[in-house]
Formats: structure tokens, sequence, C-alpha cells
């Protein structure tokens, strides 16, 4: 049963999600294109209250709210306490970051996932194309992922909801051109991808996969590693993100990006990281 003020604020989410989504209106003159965020990922240990108070504090914007910790799809309490935490600290919620991969055994797993996204007033949830690459998925295992994201597109529709793939090694979304042929192959008008730096790839690479990817994206998230996974501040591949936002700027259509790993996790550097973020998000 949705109450009104659940319909009301799909309502509100619905609008947000028009002006905001990519393919969407463009911005208009001296309006912002980029609107930085946070992924609650980012910090697992702190309180939903704490982390937003926080977020909003650095600067930023909008919050992805993670549902490994602070909002499991099957307690709403918990999802109802971080919709208030960043609507308290005036964040939007701009995704529900989901650990679906639309897996054999997680077919049934969505709708609960769908209401949780509307519970806590996220137009759009991101979900993981499989549990394997793309090399060594057999071709039923790949058309049988695609047919889940499909069902799960359908799902998110009927509940007024985007989704988004997180694009990641060892699944259908670890390569350009195998993201763009799964999103060709699901179909979906509300189905598009997030992007993030393929873990070593020269910053020349990674901007050619970007470009290739740009006008399906909804959101990107933003760190800074190297060599592997070793976290530098956001500063230290300052290149590669003014390069990022030099394209997405360029489209002129408003989306999201969300700071998502920070070095040792600490949440004393995300003034320094949010600072780094907007300026260079403002490139050109």
């Amino acid at each position: 049963m949705v109450t009104g003020r659940e319909s009301h604020g799909r309502e509100e989410r619905g609008s947000r999600a028009a002006d905001s989504a990519p393919g969407g209106p463009p911005a208009g003159p001296g309006q912002p294109v980029i609107r930085p965020g946070l992924c609650s990922v980012t910090f697992r240990r702190l309180p939903a209250a704490e982390l937003a108070r926080r977020a909003a504090d650095a600067g930023l914007e909008a919050v992805e709210w993670g549902a490994d910790v602070h909002a499991p799809p099957g307690d709403p309490d918990t999802v109802r306490a971080a919709r208030e935490a960043s609507d308290r600290y005036g964040l939007t919620c701009c995704s529900y970051g989901s650990y679906f991969r639309a897996t054999p055994d997680e077919a049934a797993a969505f709708p609960a996932i769908a209401r949780a996204a509307v519970l806590l007033g996220a137009p759009r949830v991101r979900v993981w194309a499989g549990g394997v690459g793309s090399r060594a998925a057999a071709p039923r295992e790949r058309s049988a992922t695609a047919a889940r994201l499909r069902e799960a597109a359908r799902t998110a529709a009927d509940h007024g909801l985007e989704l988004a793939l997180e694009f990641h090694s060892k699944t259908l979304t670890d390569t350009v051109e195998s993201t763009v042929r799964l999103l060709d192959e699901v179909g979906a008008d509300n189905l598009r991808t997030y992007w993030q730096p393929p873990q070593d790839a020269p910053d020349e690479d990674a901007l050619a996969g970007l470009s290739a990817l740009v006008d399906r994206i909804s959101a990107v998230h933003v760190f800074s590693w190297w060599p592997g996974n070793h976290r530098l501040p956001l500063a230290d591949r300052e290149d590669l993100w003014a390069g990022v936002f030099g394209l997405l700027n360029g489209r002129g259509v408003p989306l999201e990006a969300l700071l998502e790993f920070v070095p040792g996790d600490d949440p004393a550097v995300l003034p320094r990281e949010a600072d780094t973020l907007r300026r260079v998000a403002a490139h050109r």
C-alpha cells in the first residue's frame, strides 16, 4: 500500500528525475551540469545522520544510499531513517545503491528493492550485470542475465524508477563494448549505466571509453586510484577528472558525480575531496 506521503514523494521524484536524468532537458544558461554528491558506502561505519551532515557541511548536494548498511531493503525503518537524514540536511537522494546482480537466485528479489527505493525517495536504482566477466560468460548466461535485467527494468518502471548498471570488472559491464551491447540487448528505455575509471587504465584510454558511453550515462563514481586500487587524493588524478568533466559538461545534461572512495576511508578528508570535486567538475 502506498501512503499519501509516499505518493506525493513519487510525484516529486518523477519530476526531479525528468529534470536531471541523462537524455532529459539540457541545462539552461548558467545552470550547473554536474551535481556533486557522495556514495554512502564511502563511510559505511558512520550513522546515516552523521554521514548526511558531513556531506552537507562539505558542500555536497546529493547522496546515493547503499543497500548494504544504510538502507537495507528488508529494513524499512532503517530506510526511512536514511531518507530523513538526507532530507534534514538538504541532500537530494539521487540513487539507491543496490547489490542486485540479476543472477538466478536473485530473480525474485528486485520488487522489494524497488519498494525500498520508493520509500527512500530515490529516482534510480543501481544494479549489477551478473556475476562473471563478459569474456567468461557463456551466450546462454548472458542472455539470461539480460532477460532478468529486462524484467527488473519493467518492475522499476512500474514504480516510477530508472535503473543504472554498475560499470565494473567481473560483470557484463567490464568493458565499454560489452556495456553498450548489454544495454541494447536489454532494450529498456529506463536503463542506463554508471561509469568509473577502469582500474589501471591510462587517462587517454579511460576517456576514450567514456566518450563511447557518454550519451548513456546516468552518473559517475568519482575516486582516484593509482596504481591498482591504491587510494590517492582526488587531486592526484586531476588531469583525468578534468577530461571526464570536460566530456560530461559538453553534453549540457545534468547528472551526478558521486565521491566513492577516499584515502583511508577517513571522513576528515571529505571537505578536501569535495572541494576538489566541485572545482574540477566546473571544467569545460
